[in-house]
């Protein structure tokens, strides 16, 4: 039988970043249920009836700095992980600004949330704070810490009114509120105010965020899975709508595929 050939359109060449044992656990879960056989880096996932395939390659974010500005610099996408438990991130920073100043498209996932020093509005800040980088608060978690639930996925939200509402209880509003910020932050007031927060399409929040990100100037910020649920389809979802195909990527440095 004949190779299948793969648009380079549908391809996704990913570089996670962060701490070792970190990166080394989100690979493994991404690849662990949809790798294709043979080829252990590589993520067969579907959507909107498009098979993607997403290349995947690790880099620990104590790397020396000329390392991690090198492989950054050829990186088509990055997702940046983030320990919600660690006060200080002064590499986590440095990975921002390096992909800031060479264009690269970033995600950032947010880990650690069930841990009892987990803070997850102090990830968000220190993201706003570095140059560069508005975060785009996609997912937020429920509750914190010891009393760390799940996740939920904000773009998608008013269409599980209004069971949703009695299921999340009082962490319903505080979505709400985040919710107003991502529309604010990706859509012109005009359009907000005269569509309504329930009135606007996710197709077109989706379309925004994809643009912002692959121009470099915005991070989606995602949490990750609480680790009895192991769910890896938002991230997955997220690095095919947001992270550019080796189409998309202007740098003379990226190849179509690794």
């Amino acid at each position: 039988m004949g190779t299948k050939a793969i648009h380079p359109q549908s391809i996704r060449n990913v570089m996670i970043i962060g701490d070792p044992d970190e990166t080394t656990r989100v690979a493994h879960r991404l690849c662990r249920r949809f790798a294709r056989t043979g080829a252990a880096d590589t993520v067969h996932w579907v959507m909107g009836r498009v098979d993607h395939t997403i290349h995947i390659a690790e880099l620990s974010s104590h790397a020396p700095i000329a390392e991690l500005e090198q492989s950054i610099r050829v990186a088509d996408g990055v997702i940046a992980v983030v320990n919600a438990a660690v006060r200080s991130t002064p590499r986590l920073e440095t990975i921002l600004r390096v992909a800031d100043d060479h264009q690269v498209a970033r995600l950032c996932l947010v880990t650690a949330l069930d841990h009892p020093a987990a803070d997850f509005d102090r990830c968000v800040r220190t993201i706003a704070q570095t140059r560069g980088a508005v975060p785009l608060t996609l997912q937020i978690p429920i509750g914190i810490g010891t009393e760390f639930e799940g996740v939920i996925d904000l773009v998608p939200m008013w269409a599980l009114e209004p069971m949703a509402v009695e299921f999340y209880g009082s962490h319903w509003k505080v979505a709400e509120q985040w919710y107003r910020h991502l529309v604010a932050a990706v859509l012109e007031q005009d359009a907000a105010d005269s569509l309504g927060l329930r009135e606007i399409p996710p197709e077109q929040l989706h379309e925004r965020i994809r643009c912002r990100t692959r121009l470099g100037d915005a991070v989606p910020v995602l949490c990750d899975a609480a680790p009895w649920s192991d769910d890896v389809a938002p991230l997955l979802d997220a690095i095919v709508r947001y992270l550019p195909s080796p189409l998309h990527v202007c740098q003379p440095e990226h190849a179509l595929d690794h």
